[in-house]
């Protein structure tokens, strides 16, 4: 409810021209270049998390992060001042896409199994058009619902072709703890998911009145703040010297990726495109982090795995042809 309200108290500014917008054709590369860095960061922030404890890594990330684009925080001269609702969106955008998505996903792919995440996962398309039809008012056209169900049902049959749940089932009360684990943790990947959604859709409402660059430097700053008691606190209980150097050029590579280049990409392709549309290119997030492990992790690649990745892109050319908009603001 206190979203709906929200966003409803700002007036969408994408039918105004604007000399710092992309052409369609940038925008979703701009849109598809972001998904694709947030799978490859996921993917190859696995050392990561082995090496630092969640929420010391989330607190350095945002950090990093912060001191790259701390000249981005100064308002432009030709930016109007912030409005109490926009504030409000700003920050909502931070915790639910950052803050609270980086928690919710983090611990729940490690209480199930990556088979289940990736199957979860392939929703967020349809979850960011139900949202962008609910708060946006935004009419979705059939291609893009075709588009939408092309690239779940890619992500879906590439999850299901990766054989990773464990041979070995416990049985008796070892086996409902395992159970009642593995539902928390879809439950918890589940509510990433609508934490992504909904970062997809209030940064549609963020780009109608603040700049790309703005609009990262505020929620990384956000985001900095949230994390900062329990960054804390993990800080004072780990023993930095352990982490290897490779570790900590690997953690300033997924400060950068995860809170300048992703952010900045995706807001500047949500400047041009829908937010319905744009979350057609959520899929290529799994495709990504599914191309990491096999050319950089040395994982192989099926004959079933091809076809959902032919799905799935699919899907993105559904969404990009030209042909007429497929997802239009209400009137």
């Amino acid at each position: 409810m206190v979203l709906r309200h929200d966003v409803g108290l700002m007036t969408l500014h994408t039918d105004r021209p604007s000399s710092h917008t992309p052409s369609r054709w940038v925008a979703y590369f701009f849109l598809a270049l972001s998904m694709s860095l947030v799978g490859s960061y996921v993917a190859l922030s696995k050392p990561l998390v082995a090496a630092l404890p969640v929420f010391l890594l989330g607190w350095l990330r945002f950090g990093i992060g912060g001191l790259a684009i701390a000249h981005w925080l100064k308002r432009p001269a030709d930016e109007a001042p912030m409005a109490p609702a926009t504030r409000r969106l700003l920050f909502l955008e931070s915790f639910l896409g950052n803050f609270l998505f980086s928690i919710c996903m983090l611990f729940g792919v490690s209480m199930t199994s990556a088979v289940s995440a990736g199957v979860i996962m392939a929703s967020i398309p349809a979850v960011v058009a139900v949202m962008s039809w609910a708060f946006l008012k935004e009419r979705i056209g059939l291609r893009v619902w075709a588009a939408v169900a092309f690239g779940a049902l890619g992500i879906g049959l590439l999850a299901l072709s990766k054989n990773e749940l464990s041979p070995q089932v416990p049985g008796g009360s070892a086996a409902d703890l395992t159970h009642n684990k593995t539902l928390l943790g879809n439950l918890l990947v589940f509510a990433a998911v609508l934490c992504e959604a909904a970062y997809a859709v209030i940064g549609k409402k963020l780009t109608g009145t603040l700049s790309p660059k703005r609009i990262t430097a505020l929620i990384n700053l956000w985001g900095f703040l949230l994390m900062t008691p329990l960054g804390l606190y993990a800080a004072l209980r780990f023993d930095f010297s352990a982490v290897a150097l490779s570790s900590w050029t690997l953690l300033v590579f997924y400060a950068l990726a995860a809170s300048v280049w992703t952010v900045w990409l995706w807001m500047s392709g949500l400047r041009t495109v829908p937010a319905a549309h744009a979350g057609v290119f959520t899929v290529m997030l799994p495709i990504s982090a599914a191309l990491v492990g096999v050319l950089v992790l040395g994982e192989t690649l099926s004959g079933l795995q091809l076809l959902a990745f032919a799905m799935a892109l699919l899907g993105v050319l559904l969404a990009t042809l030209p042909g007429g908009d497929t997802v239009t603001p209400a009137a």
